[in-house]
C-alpha cells in the first residue's frame, strides 16, 4: 500500500492507482486526481469541485442550481483527519470530515483491489449535532476531472430499455450537452449538467449506472458504475475549473427520497466504483473489468461456466409439459448442454397463472406424473435442473396474496400497491422473508434443483411509505433487504447457481451481479436485433456473466442459423431453439459451436473485452466483438446489412505481430477472406456474397 500525507494532501493506493485528496483548510476537501500509476498524468491543478455534497433541508445548495455540485453543507465541509488499512486483497482509506455548523459528519471511504485501476467509494453521514437533520441528497463520490478543459472531452452514455438495451454513444460534451456559456466572463460556475437518473427498481430500464468521461486529447478516461438495484443519479457538468462528476442513490428531488438524521445516527450511501485509465475508453473498460471481477462473491460457477439451455426464448414460451420437455431435454444433453432450466409455467394448471403466481408449487396438469420426472431426466442426462422464479412478486389472483399479511407487501397510503397484476412483497418483513426461504429451500431440498432463474416483470415505482420516512427511504430499505435476501439464499445453498433476470436487462447492476452469477442481456426475439445487445454488454456486464441468448431453430438457413448461434459464443452461452426438431447436420452444428465455446471459456475469467468497428450503433450494418486472454483473441463479427463487404477491423493490440487466424464457427460454411496488415494491426474481412445476415467467429493467436 503506498500512502503519504501532508498538510495540504493524501496520498493513497498501490501500484496500480494513486488518489491525490487536497485537504488544505483554505477550501473545500476535493479529489486532485484519481489516476492509473502506470503513464499516470503529475501536477494537475487544484479543483474546487468537494468531495462530498450534502443537501440538507434548511441548508440547500450555496447557489440556486438543478445540480449537486456546491452545496451549502458541502462547501463547509472541513478535513477532520484519515485512517488507512489492508482486508485481504482490498487496500482501503477513509477520509473524515466535518461540518461545525450542523454537527454534521462525513466519511468517504475508498477500496481498491491490488492490480486493479479502480476502486469502491461509499459515504457515511453521522449527525453529532443536538438536532435532527433532514438529508435529501448525498454523493458518494464527486470530484472534478482535473486538467481537462470540456472542449476536449467526451461522454460515454447509455439508453436502455426493454429489448433495446445497451444502447452507447460517445460524444463530445460541447455538442449540446453543455454549451460553452463562457463562463470565465460571468465569473460563476455554470447551473446546468447532463444527469442520468433511474427510477424504481428497474436500475436499468431507461438508462445506464454505468458511465464515462475521456479526454481525446490525452487519453485519460474515468468510467464509473452506480452498484445499486433502485434508483440512482449521476451527473456531469461544468465548473469553471473544467468538468466534473457526481455519483448518488436516491434523491429528494428525483426519487422521493430524504431521511431524518437524529442525533447519534448514521446513514450511509449506495456503492459506486470509478475505473481510470491513460490509454482511454478500452483501458478504462479494462480496469473496469478487473474492478469487477474483484467484487464478485466466490462461488464455484466461477471455475466451471456451465452451458445453460433455457426452454423459453422462441421455444416453449412458457408453455412446458412433460411432452415437450423430455425430448428437448435429451437434445439439449446431446449437444453438450450442463444446465437446463425450465423457465416460466412450470406451476401453471392451465388457468390465468400471470395474476396467480406466488406459491411455486409444480402443475399437476403439465406433469401427470409430477415435475420430478422431468427434473430426473434432465440429472440422468448429466445436467443441473433449474426453474424460472419470479420470486418479489405475488399475483392479486394468488393464494398467498391472503396468507400474507399486508405489512408483507409495497404500500402507499395503506393501500398495496399493484403493478400489472401482481402485488410486490416487501423484504423489509420477516413473513415475506420467511415465505421466500420456504420457496427456495423446498425446491433445492426437495426437487433437487441447483439453478434458479429469478426473473422481475414489474417495477412498483417511488417506493413504499410504510414504516418509512418517505416513500424513497422505504425503497431503499427493501432494495438492500432484498441483497440481504440473495446473501442468505447464497449461505444456505453455496452451490446453487443464480441467473439475474428482470424482463431481460431491466436490473443490470452490480449490486446484484455482485452475488449472482449470471446476467440474463435481453428478451429479444429478433436473431436480427440481439447482436447489437451482445456486443455492448461487456460495457454493463463482465464477460463471463453476460449471457445472450443463442436459440437457432430448424427452419433457418445456414447462414442465419450460424448468425443466431454466434451471438451467445462471446460470453456465456445460452442455449435455446427447438433442439429437438433439428436435423442431424444442425445439431451437429450446435454441438461444434459448444466444443468452441469450452475453449472460449478457458480464458473467459480473464478475458478483456474490445470493439474493433468501435461502439455498436443500433442500426450498423456491420458489428464486432473481441475478447483478448492473453496471447488468444476470440473475434466475432456480425454482418447484417447488404454490404458484402470488405470491412476492416482495428486491433491495434496486435499491431506489428504475426498472427495466425483461424475461422472457428461456423465451420462447414464458404470461408470470408482474411487479409492481415501487420504494421497497422487491422483485418480486413471479406464474407461470401449472401443475401441474408451472416456472421463468423474467429481465433487469433499472436507469435
Amino acid at each position: 500500500m503506498i500512502s503519504t500525507e501532508s498538510a495540504t494532501t493524501v496520498v493513497w493506493g498501490h501500484p496500480a492507482l494513486e488518489l491525490v485528496v487536497d485537504v488544505s483548510p483554505e477550501g473545500p476537501v476535493a479529489v486532485r486526481s484519481l489516476q492509473s500509476r502506470t503513464g499516470g498524468v503529475h501536477d494537475l491543478p487544484r479543483t474546487a469541485q468537494p468531495l462530498v455534497e450534502l443537501l440538507v433541508a434548511g441548508e440547500g445548495r450555496a447557489r440556486a442550481s438543478h445540480r449537486f455540485s456546491e452545496t451549502a453543507v458541502g462547501r463547509r465541509l472541513r478535513y477532520t483527519g484519515s485512517t488507512r488499512g489492508q482486508d485481504g486483497k482490498w487496500h482501503e482509506l477513509h477520509v473524515d470530515l466535518s461540518d461545525e455548523r450542523t454537527g454534521l459528519t462525513a466519511r468517504t471511504s475508498f477500496r481498491s483491489a491490488d492490480g486493479a485501476s479502480a476502486c469502491q467509494i461509499t459515504t457515511t453521514v453521522t449527525n453529532h449535532g443536538p438536532a435532527p437533520v433532514l438529508l435529501q441528497g448525498v454523493t458518494s463520490f464527486a470530484a472534478g476531472f482535473a486538467g481537462a478543459r470540456v472542449e476536449d472531452v467526451d461522454l460515454l452514455r447509455a439508453d436502455s430499455e426493454w429489448l433495446g438495451e445497451g444502447r452507447w454513444s460517445l460524444r463530445p460534451l460541447r455538442d449540446d450537452v453543455l454549451p460553452d456559456l463562457n463562463l470565465g466572463l460571468h465569473g460563476q460556475d455554470g447551473r446546468g449538467r447532463f444527469a442520468a437518473v433511474s427510477t424504481g427498481t428497474w436500475s436499468t430500464g431507461s438508462h445506464l449506472p454505468t458511465g464515462g468521461i475521456t479526454d481525446r486529447r490525452t487519453g485519460r478516461t474515468w468510467l464509473w458504475q452506480v452498484e445499486h438495484n433502485g434508483a440512482w443519479r449521476w451527473e456531469v457538468g461544468e465548473r469553471r475549473d473544467g468538468p466534473y462528476l457526481a455519483l448518488l442513490g436516491p434523491t429528494d428531488v428525483d426519487h422521493q427520497w430524504h431521511q431524518t438524521l437524529r442525533p447519534g445516527e448514521s446513514f450511509t450511501t449506495v456503492p459506486v466504483s470509478v475505473a481510470v485509465s491513460e490509454s482511454g475508453v478500452d483501458g478504462a473498460v479494462a480496469a473496469l473489468t478487473a474492478h469487477r471481477r474483484a467484487l464478485l462473491r466466490p462461488h464455484p460457477d466461477q471455475s466451471t461456466l456451465p452451458v445453460v439451455f433455457n426452454d423459453y426464448m422462441n421455444t416453449l414460451m412458457g408453455d412446458p409439459t412433460t411432452e415437450k420437455l423430455l425430448p428437448l431435454v435429451d437434445a439439449a444433453a446431446a449437444v453438450g448442454a450442463e444446465v437446463f432450466c425450465i423457465d416460466a409455467g412450470w406451476y401453471d394448471n392451465g388457468t390465468s397463472w400471470w395474476d396467480s403466481v406466488g406459491e411455486w408449487q409444480p402443475s399437476e396438469t403439465r406433469f401427470p406424473q409430477g415435475i420430478q420426472e422431468v427434473l430426473t431426466r434432465i440429472r440422468r442426462r448429466g445436467m443441473v435442473p433449474g426453474l424460472w422464479l419470479e420470486p418479489e412478486v405475488i399475483g392479486v389472483r394468488s393464494p398467498m396474496a391472503e396468507k400474507l399479511p399486508d405489512a408483507a407487501f409495497l404500500q402507499r397510503g395503506g393501500v398495496r400497491l399493484v403493478e400489472h397484476d401482481r402485488y410486490v412483497l416487501d423484504l423489509r418483513h420477516p413473513s415475506a422473508v420467511a415465505h421466500l426461504d420456504g420457496v427456495v429451500d423446498r425446491l433445492v431440498e426437495d426437487l433437487g434443483v441447483g439453478y434458479f432463474k429469478l426473473d422481475y416483470n414489474v417495477d412498483p415505482g417511488a417506493g413504499t411509505d410504510l414504516a418509512a420516512g418517505s416513500v424513497g427511504a422505504g425503497l431503499l430499505a427493501h432494495n438492500r433487504a432484498h441483497l440481504a435476501w440473495l446473501d442468505g439464499v447464497l449461505d444456505r445453498h453455496p452451490e446453487l447457481i443464480l441467473e439475474n433476470c428482470a424482463s431481460g436487462a431491466m436490473r443490470m447492476d452490480y449490486a446484484m451481479l455482485s452475488r449472482m452469477q449470471l446476467q440474463s442481456t435481453s428478451d429479444q426475439q429478433d436473431y436480427l436485433r440481439y447482436p447489437p445487445i451482445a456486443v455492448a454488454a461487456p460495457l454493463s456486464v463482465l464477460p463471463e456473466q453476460a449471457a445472450s441468448w443463442a436459440y437457432p431453430q430448424p427452419d433457418m438457413p445456414d447462414e442465419d442459423f450460424a448468425y443466431t448461434v454466434c451471438t451467445g459464443l462471446l460470453g456465456r452461452l445460452y442455449l435455446s431453439g427447438r433442439l429437438d426438431l433439428m436435423s442431424p447436420e444442425q445439431q451437429a452444428s450446435v454441438r461444434a459451436a459448444v466444443e468452441v465455446y469450452h475453449e472460449i471459456r478457458n480464458g473467459l475469467t480473464s478475458a478483456v473485452p474490445l470493439w474493433p468497428l468501435g461502439l455498436p450503433g443500433w442500426s450498423d450494418p456491420w458489428l464486432s466483438l473481441a475478447l483478448r486472454s492473453g496471447d488468444v483473441t476470440h473475434l466475432a463479427v456480425w454482418r447484417r446489412g447488404d454490404d458484402a463487404g470488405p470491412v476492416t477491423l482495428s486491433l491495434p493490440h496486435l499491431r506489428s505481430q504475426n498472427v495466425h487466424i483461424e475461422a472457428r464457427y461456423p465451420r462447414d460454411l464458404p470461408a470470408w477472406t482474411v487479409e492481415w496488415d501487420t504494421e497497422t494491426g487491422s483485418l480486413t474481412l471479406t464474407p461470401t456474397p449472401h443475401a441474408t445476415a451472416s456472421a463468423r467467429l474467429f481465433r487469433i493467436v499472436a507469435g
